[in-house]
């Protein structure tokens, strides 16, 4: 067909409207690549491992028969080789989708018909919402625009994200990647985003195949000379299992992800991505993952190189094949994986299982089945759409957290405050709001082009950059705030100061943003409202402290309309509902505290990580954040008070009368009755509001040796609640899942004895008892 000016130009009207529409459709697929089994690839399409009828594990022995060992070889990679005899294109395994299409990746690229994606809140700003619902209806918007991006030939099918590592210390540059410090928070959130990208599992079929990572302790870049790759993470058997590998799990149960990545780091002396204990035995054996192992980007080089763990390059690769990783990100296992077979270290077959759990995958997401599936007609139009820009909006809305808000300085009336003094290194910035691992953006907002929307604005940036090395603009910052009604300071951090390879040496505000506060704060003649972007925790006690600083509000790194969210709420457009996913502490706590100690618990003159386990002095506790309204909890019905447990089989050598817990492997979980609490949430306030319920967990102080947990959330849940209203929220307490604690073998036991449960201003107490 010709698409050229002419056609277009000739007949009637309905015509050049049809020739111009079938113009668009195949200028969209002649975008695509040729699919290995295309029905206009003669090559293949009377091959077995085509046949769309054929079940999947046929069709992929089927592939992996009429591969030499040499093309096996060279698709273990990320940028896998073509194998033109068959007709199989190269493909390019990694691309990166952490909160949006992004280019971070080589698989993915902007540009042309797709010059940029949806970029929604950095993970650990959407994770403050504690609303599953809207991480898997992000998931779900991310996985459309990367399907469109993939018809388009632009991107890949197979995204390494979420990172759901665990927030154990405040000064790690890549917790704003992280859904938090809680490992039950961190273990939804997996589910939820990976659900949203990977669609719903129907016919064993993948939308896109997400990929949890990094596993697993890997929370260290680069602090005090220490970096990832040479870091060996001495980790307790009890905090692997319910800190660290929780998440993981949760990702691999619940959400079905299709991929896990391991990491740099050793832990306790074994490289992870050489570790078959951690691989094989764990997430293939006992978690039974239904896809493929893939590297950090040259982890197995960085295991040989750097870590020295083997002599010679190819017994690497056979210790990391064997152990049961299928895919390289990199090219250490193309150039010295055949050098393994032929040593003996490796056989064919290891090999072939390899490819059979990365080919599987392919095959689930389609990619054999040529231009078929529910996804094959996304495009252009179905990115950076109205909707999609608008779910950007409430990510961003429902993320934000009022951290004070003296005298109810919030929110401002723009009748009152009609001139605003927008002051700070972040006031007027774009790509710092989103965050890392991000792409190129729809659009952005930034603050001072979204409080324009609501007054009169006076800009002034105070100092230049967030490092702010200097006081040169503070005299005009002051003069502005001196001619406001109201002034807002956008202060914080960006990737100069926390990112992947750079961890922060302290808490505090850099350079001298913290001057520049007070000095704008004491000029001001109206109520000053400080803004901070960062993905970790600041120490903001001296804003807490200024009577002068009416209102903090952590924006996190809110995506491409952080800017008009922030205004939202500074308006009253909308009601703040953040909660923080994350412990923060004043700066006395780092000062002695290295970051590569890994123990969660506190002993002896350590503090502890995380709300968990540390119980001294906090700037905001894990979990805070203030509303616009009010809020009270009830219960609205009489809670089971009391519980009898038994094992499958009664053994006084495991349990009696007088045991102090009994281990979950020893009981029968299914015949514990749920126990379902009726929370009634009512807004006491004159706003509508949303609230998260949080139901925390205290174990009963009955001799487990090592516990030492303060308390522990079991389950969370989102309600929106109108001004004067009431909400009922039904949470299940499930023995096994929410009552249990490790033991320091790494054991799952339900202690005896009273567990206090702890939902807002509530406390309800369940006797667990045995029964014999």
């Amino acid at each position: 067909m010709s698409c050229n000016n002419n056609s277009l130009l000739t007949g009637n009207r309905v015509v050049v409207v049809l020739v111009f529409l079938l113009c668009l459709v195949h200028s969209s697929e002649s975008l695509r690549p040729l699919f290995a089994c295309d029905p206009a690839n003669g090559l293949t399409r009377t091959l077995r491992f085509c046949r769309v009828n054929v079940p999947v594990h046929a069709r992929v022995q089927d592939l992996i028969g009429r591969l030499t060992l040499q093309e096996k070889i060279r698709l273990l990679v990320n940028n896998a080789a073509a194998v033109p005899r068959l007709g199989i294109g190269g493909y390019e395994w990694w691309s990166e989708a952490l909160h949006g299409v992004s280019d971070v990746g080589p698989g993915a690229k902007f540009g042309g018909a797709f010059p940029g994606a949806t970029s929604f809140p950095q993970v650990i700003t959407t994770a403050a919402s504690f609303n599953q619902s809207l991480w898997e209806d992000i998931g779900r918007v991310v996985s459309d625009e990367a399907r469109a991006m993939y018809n388009g030939g632009v991107a890949g099918l197979t995204y390494w994200s979420p990172n759901v590592n665990i927030l154990r210390d405040p000064r790690w540059g890549r917790g704003q990647e992280t859904p938090g410090e809680d490992p039950v928070v961190a273990g939804k959130y997996a589910a939820s985003y990976v659900r949203g990208l990977q669609g719903n599992g129907a016919g064993n079929r993948l939308k896109v195949a997400a990929c949890c990572k990094h596993y697993t302790a890997y929370d260290l870049d680069n602090w005090n000379g220490v970096d990832r790759f040479h870091f060996n993470a001495k980790v307790t058997k009890q905090d692997l299992e319910d800190t660290y590998n929780v998440p993981f799990k949760s990702c691999v149960y619940e959400g079905k992800v299709a991929s896990v990545m391991c990491s740099y780091n050793q832990v306790n002396g074994k490289p992870t991505c050489a570790d078959e204990n951690l691989l094989k035995n764990t997430i293939r054996g006992q978690w039974r993952l239904n896809g493929y192992i893939v590297s950090d980007c040259d982890s197995v080089d960085v295991f040989f190189n750097q870590q020295h763990y083997t002599t010679t390059p190819e017994e690497a690769a056979a210790a990391s094949i064997k152990a049961g990783l299928d895919l390289d990100c990199g090219p250490f296992l193309a150039i010295f994986t055949e050098g393994a077979v032929k040593k003996g270290l490796l056989t064919e077959n290891d090999v072939n299982l390899a490819l059979a759990n990365t080919i599987t995958v392919q095959m689930r997401l389609g990619m054999f089945d040529g231009n078929l599936g529910p996804y094959a007609n996304l495009g252009p139009r179905d990115v950076c759409t109205p909707a999609h820009q608008h779910l950007a909006l409430e990510a961003a809305h429902q993320g934000m957290v009022l951290l004070k808000n003296s005298g109810r300085s919030l929110p401002l009336s723009p009748r009152r405050h009609r001139t605003v003094a927008v002051i700070g290194p972040n006031s007027d910035v774009t790509e710092t709001m989103i965050g890392n691992y991000a792409g190129k953006a729809c659009a952005y907002t930034t603050p001072l082009q979204g409080i324009s929307r609501y007054a009169k604005t006076i800009h002034q940036e105070g100092c230049a950059g967030v490092a702010c090395a200097g006081n040169q603009g503070f005299g005009a910052a002051e003069a502005a705030a001196r001619q406001a009604d109201a002034t807002v300071l956008v202060m914080g951090l960006d990737q100069s100061i926390e990112a992947e390879t750079r961890d922060r040496t302290g808490l505090l505000l850099p350079g001298y943003q913290q001057n520049l506060v007070t000095r704008v704060a004491q000029a001001s003649r109206g109520p000053v409202i400080l803004v901070l972007m960062s993905g970790g925790p600041v120490d903001a006690s001296f804003a807490t402290n200024d009577p002068r600083v009416a209102a903090i509000i952590w924006a996190g790194y809110p995506g491409q309309a952080g800017g008009a969210a922030i205004a939202d709420i500074i308006f009253g457009a909308a009601n703040p509902g953040g909660k923080l996913p994350m412990t923060w502490y004043p700066q006395e706590y780092v000062t002695k505290l290295p970051m590569t100690i890994m123990a969660m618990r506190a002993s002896g003159n350590y503090p502890g990580r995380t709300y968990r386990f540390y119980k001294g002095p906090v700037v905001f506790p894990f979990g805070f954040g203030l509303s616009y309204t009010t809020f009270t909890h009830s219960l609205a019905q009489n809670p089971l008070a009391q519980l009898s447990v038994s094992p499958y089989k009664l053994n006084t050598a495991i349990f009696n009368s007088s045991s102090t817990s009994i281990k979950v492997s020893h009981t029968n979980c299914g015949t514990f009755p749920k126990m379902p609490l009726h929370v009634e949430v009512s807004n006491t306030g004159e706003f509508d509001g949303t609230h998260t319920v949080f139901v925390f967990a205290e174990p009963p102080e009955n001799g487990i040796k090592g516990l030492g947990v303060n308390k522990q959330l079991v389950a969370f849940e989102k309600v929106h609640v109108k001004a004067g209203s009431k909400r009922t929220v039904q949470v299940d307490i499930e023995a096994c899942k929410h009552l249990g604690v490790v033991d320091e073998h790494g054991m799952r036991r339900i202690p005896m004895g009273e567990h206090k449960l702890h939902i807002g201003e509530i406390k309800h107490t369940i006797l667990v008892q045995p029964q014999l």
